[in-house]
């Protein structure tokens, strides 16, 4: 049974165009792939968007036991446990957490005993390439991808990557889950089930990855204090969507900033510190250019049929969240 499930692993490398390292086999390759639950209190601020108890996949990055996810699965987390290639549930420490990418980093507290997965060049990763995409749960598991694109994602939650990977056909456990390159390193973790439009086609359902490559530049501020160095953007509370160029107000945060300062959901931004908004990506990038959190965002908005102005006093979000141990300011250069 042991040799067949190792043949279907080797295949599906073989088929894709995936080669494991010269001193790791498929098999070592994808024992780093663990199973990520976490327990998060009822009053944490993300407890009604995103659950109490999350669960998906991690990947072990390094020997000390550091286990890579997304971060909407551990953010707030009171209690986190991971499954490594024995079954055995393993409980684990909050390490860090990023908002700016989305990573999340996590510690088993009693060793895996699995060769950790090597960073790849996310960079090298072009539209039409072939990929593995892997959960937990061994060689069925595991599912052969291409990149459909490599393209700017704009979330409704004040996140933007400027160089986001995405993938056909769709894995249903994305959270978490390993995309890996044709020479077995890690090019991104999954982070959502979405749609791209393309050309001549329509619209493709997808994945979208966080680029590995992303993560390198912060690991070591993630480890050391639980996030970057990098000065926190302005964060304003909101959940915005984009509908033929405007930017919408679906809801505001409670007790977040744009609440504080009277914004009302279905408002419509038109301009920000007096220049035009246009679109989603255009809104994040002028109002995280006026400086770092806590800086005064000047907005002009649409309410109904009146157009008036409002200052919203911008946050950090990390220290609006419920983060154990709570994340702490890296000076830069530091």
């Amino acid at each position: 049974m042991r040799r067949a499930c190792l043949s279907v692993i080797g295949v599906l490398f073989l088929v894709f165009g995936v080669h494991a390292y010269a001193d790791q086999t498929a098999e070592e390759v994808l024992k780093a792939i663990t199973r990520v639950r976490s327990f998060v209190p009822e009053d944490a601020r993300t407890a009604s968007s995103l659950g109490t108890e999350r669960e998906g996949n991690g990947v072990v990055i390094d020997s000390v036991g550091h286990i890579l996810t997304i971060g909407y699965l551990i953010v707030e987390a009171k209690t986190i446990e991971v499954m490594g290639p024995e079954g055995k549930p393993t409980a684990a420490t909050f390490v860090g957490y990023d908002h700016d990418t989305g990573f999340g980093l996590v510690r088993a507290n009693q060793p895996l005993s699995v060769a950790p997965m090597k960073l790849g060049q996310s960079s090298e990763a072009k539209e039409g390439d072939p990929a593995l995409v892997a959960g937990y749960g061994g060689p069925d598991s595991v599912q052969g991808a291409r990149v459909l694109a490599r393209k700017e994602f704009a979330g409704y939650w004040e996140y933007l990557l400027d160089n986001a990977i995405f993938t056909t056909p769709p894995y249903e456990n994305f959270g978490g889950a390993s995309l890996i390159g044709r020479n077995g390193g890690l090019l991104g973790i999954g982070s959502l089930f979405t749609q791209v439009m393309v050309t001549g086609i329509g619209t493709i359902p997808c994945n979208m990855f966080v680029p590995i490559d992303l993560l390198k530049p912060i690991l070591a501020d993630l480890i050391a204090a639980g996030r970057s160095r990098e000065p926190p953007k302005p964060w304003l509370g909101l959940y915005v969507a984009e509908v033929h160029g405007r930017v919408f107000v679906a809801r505001v945060t409670s007790g977040g900033p744009a609440e504080q300062a009277g914004l009302q959901p279905n408002s419509i931004i038109l301009e920000v510190n007096k220049k035009p908004v246009h679109g989603l990506a255009d809104f994040y990038r002028k109002v995280w250019g006026l400086g770092r959190a806590g800086v005064a965002v000047p907005l002009s908005i649409l309410q109904g049929t009146q157009v008036s102005d409002i200052t919203i006093r911008s946050a950090d979000r990390s220290q609006f969240l419920q983060l154990k141990p709570k994340a702490q300011t890296v000076p830069k250069g530091k």
